[in-house]
């Protein structure tokens, strides 16, 4: 890590955060919706890593101490960009700061069921005040762990993010399940999503 990314620390990326939503705001944002800037539109040189990482738990940390803002985890969440290279980043206009995720950036932490059977809408919150239905634009996959066979649920947040959908919600979403075509999976906005093919179901 360069003196240069030490010394920038974690107030100058709190600056610069905030100014970046204050560009999203003058995009079209209204003061009651949750302003996401324009991240994808930003090139700025890479600056290092100051020691930022989201924990499999969806915990967020600098130098190995947790962030116990909320707020300020929520904003910083506002500026995530998952990049070509493989590697999550902090964008602003000015600044590229890498950061460390263990496994997806986001948690589902919580889920209402709108409708039943293949007319139902499930729509996702998420732990940093993101709320998406699970649609055609933002579709659930489901990865199965070769060693254990339990499926690890995700769903799409916006851009490349994704946020993994929590044990508790899991089994409520487990329970709307059905078989379709072979598999079992849900329903949301029309959509089939299949979590494992039917015979490999046990019941």
């Amino acid at each position: 890590m360069s003196d240069d990314v030490v010394a920038m620390g974690l107030g100058h990326i709190v600056n610069a955060a905030q100014k970046a939503s204050q560009t999203g705001q003058e995009q079209g944002a209204t003061p009651k919706q949750r302003v996401i800037p324009p991240v994808h539109l930003w090139e700025p040189d890479y600056c290092g890593d100051i020691g930022l990482k989201i924990a499999y738990d969806g915990q967020w940390s600098y130098a190995g101490s947790p962030i116990g803002r909320q707020k300020l985890v929520d904003l910083f969440s506002t500026i995530l960009r998952f990049d070509d290279d493989g590697e999550y980043y902090l964008v602003t206009p000015a600044e590229k700061i890498r950061v460390e995720v263990e496994d997806a950036p986001f948690i589902a932490i919580a889920m209402t069921v709108l409708g039943q059977g293949t007319d139902q809408i499930i729509r996702f919150s998420t732990n940093v005040g993101d709320h998406v239905e699970a649609s055609e634009a933002h579709p659930l996959r489901f990865v199965i762990d070769p060693e254990t066979q339990t499926p690890a649920p995700y769903v799409h947040i916006r851009a490349r993010l994704e946020a993994r959908i929590n044990r508790p919600v899991f089994y409520d979403l487990v329970n709307l399940g059905s078989t379709h075509e072979g598999h079992f999976g849900v329903w949301s906005d029309g959509v089939f999503f299949p979590m494992m093919p039917a015979d490999e179901l046990e019941l």
